[in-house]
This record gives C-alpha cells, structure tokens and sequence, in this order.
C-alpha cells in the first residue's frame, strides 16, 4: 500500500472519529443490560484445597475438585462477587493418564496426552463428564446435574465446552445416547477427504509421536495409528511437532484444503449432524450456554447451521466464540449468530500494551478498536484480561512490576461499551501461577494439563468457608476492588445500557493523550465521565473537554462534574481532586466523575 501523506491522513482519521462518534445512539433504547460478569474456572483445579503437591502427580496424589465442592456456600460467594455466569472449562470428558476403566472409560495411550491431567481441549467422549470429578465416578452424571441444579438455585448460570474443531486421537464414547454413531466409525479411510468422513486421513503413512515426548506415566506398548489422521491445528504430516496440536485430531466439516480448500456443504456433512447431536444433547440437560473453542477453525456456514437449531431448542441459550480474527467478527456474529466474541485481538491486547508500559503503548489503540473493531457490535465481545490461554496478569510475563495497572485495565476492559466481562479464577487476587507443576513448568499460565492447585483462590476458600479468610492484605484490597467494579458496572444504567462517546480527539494540547484515556458512558438518566490513567509513575492535572457534540447527544446544554468514585491503588499518597472541570487523577488510577 502506498502512503498517505501525514495531511490526508489526519482528516481521514478527523472523519472516522466524527462519524464513529455520530454512529453511537445519542440515547439508550435497549430494554435490558448484557453488563454481566462471566468467571471462568478451570474445574479440575478449582476446588482441590490439596497444598502438598508432588510434580506430575496423580488426582489421587495431589487431589482434584469434585462436583460437591461447587457448593451453595460457594455459588453465594460468586455471586457476591457479582458474577452471574460460570464458565466450568474442562468438565467434559477428555483424555488423561488416568485409569477409569473400572467405570466404563477406556484407557488413553500416555504418548497422546498432554500431561498427567491431560487437555480440557482434547475430547474423549463428547456425552460424558470427567470420572475424577465425581465422587462415584460411576455415578458422575448425576454428580453432574446435581451441581447443575445447584446452580440453578443459586440464581446463576453455566456455560460449559464445546470443542468443535477436534477431538482426541482415541475418542470412544462410552455414554452416548442410543442411536448416535461415534466419530469416525463409518469413515473411508483410504482416501484423504470424503464429504461424510469425521476425519482427515493420510492414506498409507502410520502416526509417528512427535520427538520429545516423554509421559510421566510408564509406556509398555508403541502407540498405533495407521493411516495417520490429521492432528486438529491442521498439520497434515504423519509426524506432527511437540508444538502442534499432536494429541488431538481435525474434524471434517466439508472443506477439502488439500485442494484450494474447496467447500462441501450440499448435502449436509456428516460431522454437521454429530455435532448438533452433541449440543442438542447438553442443552435438554439444561446448561445456559456454550464457550465454542477455536470456533474460527470451523466454517461459519456449520454455525448458522447449529446454532439456528439449538437456539430453537433454546432460544435464550448463549454462545461464546474463541475468535482471533477481526475481519471476520461481523460473519461470526451476524451469519454464524453467535452472541458473543472474544476480544483478544483488539482491547485485551491494547490494554495489556500500557498495563506492561511498553514504549509503543498509546490509549490511541483504544479509540482506534472501537472504531475499527468493535464499534457498531460492542455488545458482542466479551472482554478480559485473563483466561487460561493468557499470562496471569501479575506475573513476570505480563504485569508483575506494575500490577496496580489492573485498575485502570480493569475498568477500562469493564466499562468500554455494554458487552460481558469475564474474571479467570485467581486473578481477583492476583495469582502468580510460579509454580513448577509438570507439564506446564511454571510459564506464568496456570496448569490446565496437571492436577494441581491455584494457591491464592484456595486461601479465598479457607477450607469451605469462601470467605477470604487465608488471604493477604494486598489480596483482599485488589478483591474489593473487582467486586465493587463488578458491582457499580451492574447497577449503572449508563454502563449498562448506555451510548459510549472517545473523547480523546477533543482535548487540548496539554492533555496526556499517551497515557491517559477519557470517555463518556450515558443515558436520558444518566451520565458518566470515565478516566483512566495508564501512567504508572505520575498522576496527571488535566482540563477536560466536553465537546458540543457530545453535549448535544447527551440532550444537555452545559455539564457540571461531581466525582461519583475514585479508584486509586491503596498504599499510594496521592488523592483525586474535581473542580470545575480542572481534575488531578494519580498514577494507575480511575475516576467516574457524574455529569
């Protein structure tokens, strides 16, 4: 592309903030709030309260949740926390190194898993629960439902997995309902594609486990594949990378990529029909919604298929879309009907830039994802600042050496716009996951391969208590903190509902537009003035300016600042002050200031 000269640009950039700005409601007319809080729990570690820990050690060794420990002395605790959504990632079951033939499952080969625990995203049995989360593994289901219905009760939902692009090398089900077919049963494999096959094949090579692999467990017989299936990342080799995806295989969904990625699609592919099985099936059990891993993996046309179907079953079924490619969110959405997207590529990464201090970081990455990204369809991504692919936000890895920097993150990933916020377990503490667990290796990530612990969430437990007792001063503070965010962003109108209004573009010269971020959240009954200010080190005296366009959406003449609530790390010495419009936020700070 050849370069604008710096002139043009600037009007170009004048006029797509100015008609970005024109495209907001001047208004709210929406009925209800989609400002809810979805808390990711990564199951199998969430209610273990084992502390001595072995590395690679068994459930049995390090201890594992079960179904119980989702207790109603828990679920009050969440949703005190003012969260409304658990998403339970890993309760379907998968394949592990563990022994459960004894109730039915049969045993994985170690050189095809991923760890003691194994994968939460390698799928074993699509219609089944993990055994070791129950206490009778042969009675697992109704351990299941019984937390389901527990849930329920508590007045809070469940969103579970639905890995849709892959599944494990062994998959068997032994749970699935009388007439489904397991995957792969009826599959052609002497040839590479074939419309109804489940799977990719490699016709005439045998599954080599990739170099490196060396399981905790013992092996006593080779591990056979012939022919060779394609592993889930799409590595069409027979002999994938320790890297690659190698204990998983692709699902055929009627796309020939070995020849320009041709389409099939007419008459409907087999792995179509397995897979609305499968959601159908949780959906009568009564789960609330669906986190649909690598979903951009899958082709949005089996999307419009599925979800059509389900939210007939359903209609108020929610479906979450692990996507990483913005050009396509709008075909997702739209086409595909999901109701939510992750927003990863857009303002977690904007966010995490200026929560690192990165010398590129600039609050203009903000302004440019709603503009670009996520302005028109807001309510659909889902925001964070941790789940179990990123680096625990106070660790080396991302933002130990400024971890106050969560406030302003926080909000700003909170009251954006008028779509969800998730929490990952741990981080309303401020989880450092720094320690060796086996497979994982301490890379700042919490383990979700190892049977192991997340050591801050299970001082929250204090045993059963879920209150906090066991937790430190500084993790009690950055507790607070979340659940009144958490909290204020509920019970606004304007933050909730509300029209969004960058105010970036019209500030003077004097106003630290690298470093801090201003913006507008309002109704007819409401309206807010958010700043954040991403300086880890200096607070800020700043001039607001409320343009007249603003004034004029807002249905106001004149505007009159009150500060509603100042967020401010607590050991600092520095206060928030409001006069007029003059303001002074300090370092690592949020401001909500009433108009």
């Amino acid at each position: 592309m050849r370069k604008l000269s710096s002139f043009v640009f600037f009007v170009l950039a004048l006029l797509s903030v100015t008609i970005s700005s024109y495209s907001q409601l001047p208004m709210s007319s929406k009925k209800s709030s989609e400002k809810f809080v979805v808390y990711q729990m990564m199951f199998h570690l969430w209610g273990n309260k084992q502390t001595e820990l072995v590395r690679n050690g068994s459930y049995t060794q390090n201890g594992v949740t079960k179904f119980k420990d989702v207790s109603d002395v828990a679920l009050k605790a969440l949703k005190n926390k003012g969260i409304s959504h658990l998403y339970a990632t890993g309760l379907i079951e998968h394949a592990t190194m563990e022994d459960f033939t004894a109730f039915g499952s049969p045993l994985d080969h170690p050189s095809v898993v991923k760890g003691r625990a194994g994968s939460p995203f390698a799928i074993k049995d699509y219609y089944d629960v993990n055994p070791f989360l129950a206490e009778n593994p042969a009675k697992r289901m109704d351990e299941f439902k019984a937390m389901l219905k527990r849930i329920h009760a508590n007045g809070l939902q469940l969103i579970i997995d639905f890995v849709p692009n892959h599944l494990a090398r062994q998959y068997s089900s032994d749970q699935k309902p009388k007439g489904v077919v397991d995957f792969g049963v009826h599959d052609k494999q002497d040839v590479a594609f074939d419309i109804n096959n489940n799977f990719y094949y490699l016709p005439g090579t045998k599954f080599s486990v990739p170099e490196g692999v060396h399981p905790p467990v013992p092996v006593t017989i080779p591990y056979t594949e012939i022919p060779a299936k394609v592993s889930g990342n799409n590595v069409f080799s027979s002999q994938p990378s320790i890297h690659d995806w190698f204990e998983t295989v692709k699902l055929n969904y009627g796309i020939d990529y070995q020849h320009g990625n041709q389409t099939h699609f007419d008459p409907i592919p087999n792995t179509w029909v397995k897979m609305h099985e499968v959601l159908a099936y949780w959906t009568a059990l009564g789960v609330d919604g669906f986190r649909c891993d690598m979903a951009e993996m899958v082709p949005v046309e089996f999307w419009t298929y599925a979800i059509g179907k389900i939210k007939q079953q359903n209609p108020k079924i929610i479906f979450i879309a692990e996507i990483y490619q913005p050009d396509r969110y709008r075909d997702y959405i739209f086409k595909g009907g999901f109701d939510y997207l992750y927003d990863k590529v857009g303002l977690y990464d904007a966010v995490r830039r200026l929560m690192e201090q990165k010398p590129e970081a600039n609050v203009s990455d903000i302004t440019r994802v709603w503009q670009q990204e996520s302005g028109d369809f807001a309510n659909h991504m889902l925001r964070f600042l941790e789940n179990h692919d990123e680096h625990r936000l106070n660790t080396p890895a991302f933002a130990s050496n400024n971890f106050w920097s969560t406030i302003p993150g926080m909000v700003i990933t909170t009251c954006l716009h008028d779509g969800p916020t998730m929490l990952y377990m741990g981080q309303e503490f401020g989880e450092k996951a720094n320690e060796i667990e086996g497979y994982n290796e301490a890379d700042d990530r919490s383990s979700m391969f190892d049977f192991w612990r997340v050591e801050t969430h299970q001082r929250w437990m204090n045993g059963g208590k879920f209150d906090g007792g066991a937790l430190s001063t500084e993790e009690k503070e950055i507790d607070a903190f979340y659940q009144d965010l958490f909290k204020r962003a509920e019970k606004s109108e304007a933050i909730g509902k509300g029209a969004f209004f960058d105010l970036q573009y019209a500030q003077n010269e004097t106003y630290p537009n690298k470093k801090v971020y201003s913006f507008l959240r309002y109704t007819a009954n409401e309206r807010l003035l958010i700043i954040c200010n991403f300086d880890a080190k200096q607070g800020h005296s700043i001039d607001v300016v409320i343009p007249e366009l603003a004034k004029e959406m807002m249905g106001v003449k004149q505007v009159n600042f009150k500060l509603e609530h100042a967020y401010i790390p607590p050991h600092g010495t520095e206060t928030a002050k409001v006069s007029l419009n003059a303001i002074y936020i300090p370092a690592n700070s949020a401001l909500f200031i009433k108009l």
